[in-house]
């Protein structure tokens, strides 16, 4: 049994219909090669002028032939002379079946005026009855047609070629009438698809509605005899990598019904009304397997809204698609039995029409996964890598945060990479740490060619941000901080372990602003100067400040008004606010910024002295972790439980609950009747925060 589960599923390659045109071009070929065959064996023999002139004079020729085109004569003898042994043996040393009327032999021609000058001369040495002359012809082979019909030949052959180019692999043939079928791809029963739901982790909630879909067409009686009707569509919206196509594979997996799969850009083709016509097409298919289902993926290549950035009297060729596509899911003929499956990461484009219930029904949201989300991630991919005992994916989780589906597998893959690099025989969790700084922070070199000025501003820079998040009640701690280059311009690093939360008062953004300015403050206390290191920070802190002001209304002066547009397309000519306000907002983004830079200096100043210790610190070891931090400045002085602690402790005390109900069910009493008795449940104490 475990080696049919470990079996590779072959899907099986459709038999092929045979190729006539192949057959007729070899066919072709064979009969050019039997016709040249057979001229080779009926050739006549090369001869030189000194035996023509002899020839002649034994009165052996019949006929003398001049062919214009090839400068050459054909000589044919007499039957009396084909009776003679020696021209007998010659002949048929040369051909078996060599036709006895001739020609038999040959004369190369080096100049035709020549020869008739030389002929006219032989013919004088007899007298005039006796006289045989010559006639001049001209001879039709295979060179001569195609000099005159090559070039529509050639024509034919290239308009042959190009049709076969522009209809593609598109229908049987691959004739341009084809090109209007659809290009999904069908799984069915002898081409099933391995993945299932047990291979998606982190999207449970995702997971409970789209296998509803497919729980309804597995067993439709459950549903229908309440009244409820199957589902048009479902629209899967969420970042990328976050695991849309792969919740599609399991359901193509699971539904055991057929499944069509193809993009959205599948139907796109420099042809008018090719993108229509294929979408009737896909969905004849679909009708003919019903029930079934379609996935349609990047479905805003062809679901964009209409009307939008195009000409007036112009023709949208999308928009025909998109119009084609609106009454298949549901017309005014629509048949049940056909759900539609689609995916994309810009639902805000899409069109109103195809949003509507009766089309997408629901509209199944997949965000980036939570701690507990990429754990489940982290166990599914690590199943297949060999790691050490010392691998934890709860720690892997909590030091990933904003991590996609995409990225937590980039992060396995590149640690099984580099302790492959290092001749390891597992993977270890100091693999594991390399790859998120190397998927975090990009490629580590070592070999960048840094001046000890520079390496030294860098050291105080993230010794800065590493002082100011440690005395900041609200600042996320530190993990790791490094001044070994990475990336494209990256000469330091610093690695932080944030509480995941969804909500943030002024006082943690403030907090974040001061953390994330501690680079450039620490950079004019000990030098007097600052550099151009701080370009990220800056930017990362007036995004911060224009949100406080501008978006969120946490600014006393602006008030509680926000000028997010959830729904622009960022394309906006016009701002939602007056001149006045504009500057107000600047003013006022101008004011928090110098009220967090001057905090975070007075800050620093304050501990210059640890401020010292760490950067001397990171310019002899470069990297610095947690624990070297409490080693040399001592412990955090705020006692703020951290994300991995919060889900670490949690995940104990459920498991201290449940090994104490077991311990209580283990032992059930009987009563003399034979029923067991009710055991003793321990009262769980539930804290709200």
């Amino acid at each position: 049994m475990s080696d049919k589960k470990n079996k590779k599923f072959v899907p099986k390659t459709p038999q092929q219909k045979p190729n006539f045109q192949i057959w007729l071009i070899v066919g072709a070929v064979v009969v050019l090669l039997g016709l040249t065959w057979i001229q080779q064996r009926n050739s006549v023999i090369d001869i030189t002028k000194n035996r023509f002139e002899q020839m002649y004079k034994d009165d052996d020729i019949a006929k003398v032939t001049i062919i214009k085109n090839m400068d050459r004569v054909d000589i044919s003898l007499k039957p009396s002379a084909l009776s003679k042994q020696k021209y007998k043996d010659e002949l048929e040393a040369n051909s078996a079946f060599y036709d006895p009327s001739g020609p038999h032999y040959s004369l190369q021609l080096a100049s035709k005026e020549t020869f008739a000058d030389d002929y006219a001369a032989l013919e004088e040495t007899r007298p005039e009855s006796e006289r045989i002359g010559y006639s001049v012809t001209t001879e039709e082979n295979w060179t001569s047609y195609f000099g005159s019909f090559g070039f529509l030949i050639l024509l034919f052959v290239f308009f042959w070629f190009m049709m076969r180019r522009m209809s593609g692999p598109s229908g049987p043939g691959g004739q341009i009438f084809n090109v209007g079928k659809s290009k999904a791809q069908l799984f069915d029963a002898e081409n099933k698809v391995k993945i299932t739901f047990d291979n998606v982790a982190g999207l449970d909630e995702a997971k409970e509605e789209i296998q509803e879909i497919v729980e309804f067409l597995k067993n439709p009686g459950k549903f229908t005899k309440l009244g409820g009707k199957i589902p048009k569509g479902a629209l899967l919206v969420g970042p990328p990598g976050t695991g849309k196509t792969l919740l599609a594979k399991a359901v193509a997996g699971e539904a055991g019904v057929p499944f069509f799969t193809l993009s959205g850009s599948d139907f796109v083709e420099m042809f008018v009304g090719v993108g229509a016509a294929r979408v009737r097409d896909l969905f004849k298919q679909a009708k003919e397997k019903a029930p079934c289902i379609i996935f349609i993926d990047e479905i805003d290549a062809i679901g964009r809204s209409r009307g939008k950035g195009q000409m007036p009297g112009s023709n949208d060729e999308r928009e025909n698609t998109l119009n084609s596509l609106l009454v298949e899911m549901d017309g005014f003929g629509t048949d049940t039995g056909v759900i539609v499956v689609a995916a994309t990461n810009r639902p805000d484009v899409l069109d109103s029409a195809l949003l509507r219930p009766g089309r997408f029904d629901r509209q199944i949201s997949i965000d980036k996964p939570d701690i507990v989300g990429r754990e489940a991630i982290f166990k599914v991919h690590l199943k297949p890598i060999k790691s050490s005992d010392d691998v934890d994916a709860k720690k892997l989780a909590a030091q990933t945060p904003g991590f996609a589906g995409a990225e937590i597998a980039n992060v396995c893959n590149e640690a099984a990479l580099i302790a492959a690099r290092r001749n390891k025989t597992a993977v270890d969790m100091q693999d594991f740490q390399d790859a998120v700084d190397r998927v975090i922070g990009g490629l580590e070199k070592k070999n960048k060619i840094i001046s000890p000025e520079e390496k030294k501003i860098v050291a105080y820079h993230e010794a800065g941000h590493a002082v100011a998040g440690w005395y900041l009640e609200h600042a996320d701690p530190l993990v790791k901080v490094s001044i070994v280059p990475r990336g494209v311009a990256a000469l330091g690093y610093a690695q932080y372990l944030p509480k995941e939360q969804f909500l943030y008062q002024t006082e943690q953004l403030m907090d974040e602003m001061c953390m994330t300015l501690g680079g450039r403050a620490a950079e004019e206390i000990i030098f007097g100067k600052i550099s151009t290191g701080a370009l990220s920070d800056l930017e990362r802190v007036t995004k911060m400040a224009y949100s406080i002001v501008s978006i969120y209304g946490m600014n006393d002066k602006i008030g509680n008004v926000s000028f997010y547009d959830s729904k622009s397309d960022g394309y906006k000519m016009t701002k939602p606010y007056s001149e006045t306000t504009a500057e107000t907002i600047d003013e006022e983004v101008r004011k928090l910024v110098l009220s967090a830079y001057q905090r975070t200096i007075a800050l620093l100043k304050e501990r210059k002295s640890e401020l010292e210790i760490l950067a001397q610190e990171l310019l002899e070891k470069e990297i610095l972790f947690q624990a070297d931090l409490e080693k040399l400045i001592g412990k955090r002085p705020f006692d703020r439980e951290t994300t991995y602690q919060a889900f670490t402790n949690k995940t104990e005390k459920v498991k201290d609950v449940k090994a104490e109900v077991k311990e209580a069910t283990e032992e059930k009493p009987v009563d003399t009747k034979g029923a067991e008795a009710e055991p003793e449940v321990p009262e769980i104490e539930v804290k709200k925060d």
